[in-house]
């Protein structure tokens, strides 16, 4: 079953008077389960793709599904929906609320849906940062934890609801070597585990290496 298809999808910016594409034509198929690698170099239309598939952007042409449900035509609330209840993010900033401690942040998510209550949200929550190691480390703000910590507590938040993808973008950027084979170990472990489906937009050859398949963007195209 695919969890992500996209067909044809294009994206056009307009920069002053100068039209600027930076998707062409791309199709692509994502199944349950993938630990999917979008590679390319700055430029090649990697971000874009992924803010298509999270709803954030919308093509200008062309389809995206999610579980099979085409995203055009969706209210704001609807996509909001979806980006809340199927997909999770990481981002290479970690995107972590400061104010929050780190079982609150994962916690955040899970404050959009009033399906459960708010002792059963703090144990999900919980539960998700344990699955990351960082149990003993609830009550920290994200200052006082290193970059891997706080890169953890945002894996921690992406898997917290059970999404059917993970959006991953540049996640190892801002980590050193070690640290970074450590998060990618980590979100291996899970996509094995959990069945996870991972899609990274990333040109760090780690990454590359450690996926079940790499799509090759360059100037807003799929290679080969």
């Amino acid at each position: 079953m695919n969890v992500v298809r996209v067909e044809k999808a294009t994206k056009d910016y307009l920069l002053g008077k100068i039209t600027v594409c930076a998707l062409k034509g791309v199709d692509l198929q994502v199944e349950k389960g993938e630990f999917l690698a979008i590679a390319g170099p700055s430029g090649s239309g990697k971000t874009t793709l992924l803010n298509l598939i999270s709803g954030i952007e919308t093509p200008s042409s062309g389809k995206i599904f999610i579980d099979e449900r085409e995203l055009s035509g969706l209210t704001n609330n609807e996509l909001a929906d979806i980006r809340a209840q199927r997909i999770g993010f990481i981002f290479q900033n970690f995107n972590l609320l400061p104010v929050l401690t780190a079982v609150e942040n994962v916690e955040y998510p899970l404050l959009l849906t009033h399906k459960i209550s708010s002792r059963e949200k703090r144990i999900i929550a919980e539960h998700a940062l344990s699955q990351v190691g960082l149990a003993q480390f609830a009550r920290h703000r994200p200052l006082e934890l290193s970059g891997g910590q706080r890169q953890r507590v945002a894996i921690a938040r992406a898997i917290v609801t059970n999404p059917s993808v993970i959006l991953a973008d540049e996640p190892t950027a801002n980590l050193d070597h070690k640290t970074g084979e450590e998060i990618l170990g980590l979100m291996k472990k899970i996509n094995q585990e959990q069945q996870t489906t991972f899609i990274f937009s990333t040109h760090d050859q780690k990454v590359m290496d450690m996926a079940s398949r790499v799509v090759r963007l360059w100037d807003g195209s799929i290679l080969g």
